[in-house]
């Protein structure tokens, strides 16, 4: 639309709107037009508007039609309540199988599924728990069925305290939690309910303080209502309205990233990454409605975990009274979890009582699959937690 509007604007610019003075910058570039001549610029703007819009076709077409798949062998499963799977990650490493080896539950986000967590063999931050000697079990939430499409935020951490059971009693110890995104915020209204249950608690970018920053996130706060109306009529809030929630945080990425595939060796490992990682982005599951007025409303619009207000099986969820030890990694390059909002758990005053704050010049997605995640993020997460 930005594309296709500029040969618009030229229009407006070329014959002077009565309605507006060009700025100083418009003014020079149209004195540079008109050097160079305005019927020749004209017809080189068509041209790239064009060739822009063929290339974001190519690119989006080549990866549609290509034949590569995820294929890794996915662990067993070895507990369920409704469409919610618990994966036993380290079921077949022998490091992992050791009596003494740390039950760790890993909570992903109820919105993209946890695929991101095992992209590939060699990009698996779950795998490279596992063969470190820590005993990963994954939440695999599914899709909402009839019955969960009326979950509400308590409904789902009342079935993480339940697959928490599940593992410490497999394990015979307390298992560290760990969450990712949206899970993070689960796991520590999870830790706040069952603090005794919990060694440790690591959070990945896990959002807290709603209005820490609002930049970039305006559209959430001004169409949260209206969304969470329709998540209400429709009984969830489709997936198709969470990718452009996403969306619109970087309108321009879409365009990049396909113009980088073009250029990509088809059967090489960059491409086969960007289409495994592209996938996953596009294969989420909706939110269920009252999932969806919660975040919506609750925490985007009033943000109540920011301010000790978000109520869990009718307790309010404060992080300064969590006394578990807690790992807090913030990726400092997050479009989607702004910084500031993952960091007001470490803040001294407010944050988790005993927390390690990490910073990482990484993203929300970089931190797990990027050539750098391994050094500056897995490693320093696992150490930490074969510490506890």
């Amino acid at each position: 639309m930005t594309w296709a509007s500029s040969e618009s604007a030229w229009q407006l610019w070329k014959n002077g709107s009565a309605n507006s003075k060009p700025s100083a910058e418009v003014a020079e570039l149209l004195a540079e037009i008109s050097a160079v001549g305005k019927d020749g610029f004209e017809a080189a703007l068509h041209r790239e508007i064009a060739r822009r819009m063929e290339r974001l076709a190519d690119g989006v077409l080549a990866y549609r039609k290509t034949p590569i798949e995820r294929t890794l062998e996915e662990p067993p499963v070895v507990w369920r309540e409704g469409n919610t799977r618990l994966l036993d990650f380290g079921a077949s490493v022998r490091k992992a199988r050791k009596k003494k080896a740390r039950a760790v539950l890993v909570v992903p986000s109820l919105i993209n599924r946890w695929e991101v967590l095992d992209l590939t063999q060699e990009k698996s931050l779950l795998r490279a728990m596992a063969a470190a000697g820590l005993r990963p079990y994954l939440v695999d939430w599914g899709t909402p069925d009839a019955d969960e499409r009326r979950f509400d935020l308590t409904a789902y951490v009342q079935r993480l305290e339940r697959a928490l059971g599940f593992v410490t009693k497999r394990a015979r110890r307390r298992p560290a939690v760990m969450g990712y995104c949206m899970g993070g915020t689960l796991t520590v209204a999870l830790t706040a309910l069952r603090p005794r249950r919990v060694a440790g608690l690591a959070l990945l970018a896990a959002p807290w303080d709603f209005h820490a920053d609002k930049a970039g996130h305006a559209f959430l706060l001004s169409t949260g209502p209206l969304l969470a109306k329709l998540a209400d009529q429709v009984g969830e809030l489709p997936v198709d309205v969470l990718q452009t929630l996403f969306w619109s945080l970087d309108p321009w990425l879409a365009m990049k990233k396909f113009g980088r595939f073009l250029g990509m060796d088809p059967q090489g490992e960059h491409a086969r990454e960007f289409v495994l990682l592209e996938d996953w982005l596009n294969d989420g599951a909706p939110l269920a409605g009252p999932v969806a007025r919660e975040c919506l409303v609750g925490w985007y619009g009033d943000n109540l975990p920011g301010t000790d207000k978000w109520i869990v099986s009718g307790k309010r969820i404060v992080p300064r009274k969590i006394k578990t030890p807690s790992l807090v990694m913030i990726p400092s390059g997050d479009r989607i979890v702004p910084p500031l909002s993952a960091s007001a758990l470490a803040e001294p005053k407010r944050g988790l009582r005993k927390a390690t704050r990490l910073d990482l010049p990484l993203g929300h997605i970089g931190m797990v699959v990027s050539g750098r995640a391994r050094e500056l993020a897995w490693t320093p997460l696992i150490d930490w937690l074969k510490d506890l």
